[in-house]
């Protein structure tokens, strides 16, 4: 397993990270992704760390808690041996302060992350969405002490946009608060967006990506190809409906590509998607989740090898759309090009 630092931090993690949102199986939404218990969870986490997998990213949100308390009992006993990132600020009730990122409700939420982690520190708290009703200045006050209380280890964000990364970092390099490291974002061969504007800023300011749903919401599983049906019982098209849309043509060059190198290299069309993640500026780790253990290993074949050039260039072209403004082409033009150099 490759091993990348996290950011500009110290922290080393793995290029393979295990998503526990499967974890539990409780509640509307997030509880609807799986229902592993301890048992098959501890089973998951053997394998994840035979391979050298040994950060598991949740959320308070996950299963109304219940990915934390699985994942919790399921690493009981190797505590030392695992990074542990979970996430909070989506709402976990009907109350007025159930939601966002408000001193209490940090403070809240870290303690009863770390009861049902089994833990007494977080290696990375990330907050979940931005609260744009509550003070910058507050959350990452309150986030530098819980830091200074060892009660996290890092911090950073997930879905925020560039303005609000930007101002929180601003703001804490003016009040020598704790800088975010990790931003946990959505990237894919079907979903680039990250690459305008979120991207040269973790490049300029040393922000890792953590990147979820790396098969585009399944649509990069395989099972989705040019005038073929879906497999009796497939859950795909209800998958994707959570996510961006993303155009049937343009999807079916992509697979159409994905097929070409697959062929060429003997992988598995997931495992080329995700080397090709694990290829590109800023990534730190990207995220698998697996149900099953055949599932969980098909991912792993995503390292220890790498794509040529040709073809990474041959599924960046398949892949590629036109920046909105102002990243559109434009900038490449001469003028701009000597402005605005291309950061990746």
């Amino acid at each position: 397993m490759d091993y990348r630092r996290l950011g500009a931090s110290g922290l080393k993690v793995p290029a393979l990270s295990f998503g526990a949102g499967t974890f539990g199986g409780s509640g509307p939404l997030f509880g609807a992704w799986g229902n592993t218990d301890v048992t098959e969870a501890r089973r998951l986490i053997d394998i994840c760390l035979e391979a050298g997998v040994t950060l598991f990213d949740t959320a308070d949100v996950y299963s109304n808690g219940a990915s934390e308390e699985v994942l919790g009992q399921a690493i009981k006993g190797r505590r030392a041996d695992v990074l542990i990132s979970t996430k909070t600020s989506l709402p976990m009730g009907d109350g007025p302060n159930d939601s966002g990122s408000s001193r209490s409700r940090l403070i809240r939420s870290v303690e009863d992350a770390l009861r049902r982690l089994g833990t007494d520190y977080i290696d990375l708290l990330q907050l979940h969405a931005f609260d744009a009703g509550t003070p910058i200045e507050e959350v990452l006050s309150t986030l530098d002490g819980l830091v200074r209380a060892g009660k996290l280890r890092y911090v950073g964000v997930s879905n925020f946009s560039g303005w609000q990364v930007m101002k929180s970092l601003a703001l804490a390099d003016r009040h020598g608060w704790p800088r975010y490291v990790a931003h946990q974002v959505y990237y894919s061969l079907v979903g680039r967006d990250y690459e305008w504007e979120l991207m040269p800023l973790g490049l300029d300011q040393g922000v890792g990506a953590l990147v979820w749903s790396p098969l585009g919401w399944g649509r990069l599983t395989g099972k989705i190809r040019r005038g073929q049906p879906l497999p009796e019982g497939s859950r795909l098209h209800q998958t994707a409906e959570f996510g961006p849309p993303v155009d049937e043509e343009r999807l079916f060059d992509i697979v159409d590509a994905l097929d070409e190198v697959a062929l060429e290299t003997g992988r598995t069309i997931p495992q080329i998607a995700i080397n090709w993640l694990l290829q590109r500026p800023t990534v730190s780790s990207v995220i698998i989740g697996s149900r099953n253990e055949e599932q969980l290993r098909q991912n792993l074949g995503a390292v220890g090898w790498s794509l040529t050039a040709e073809q990474v260039a041959r599924l960046d072209k398949a892949s590629s759309v036109t920046a909105p403004y102002p990243y559109f082409p434009y900038r490449r033009q001469e003028g701009f090009a000597r402005l605005n150099p291309p950061a990746v």
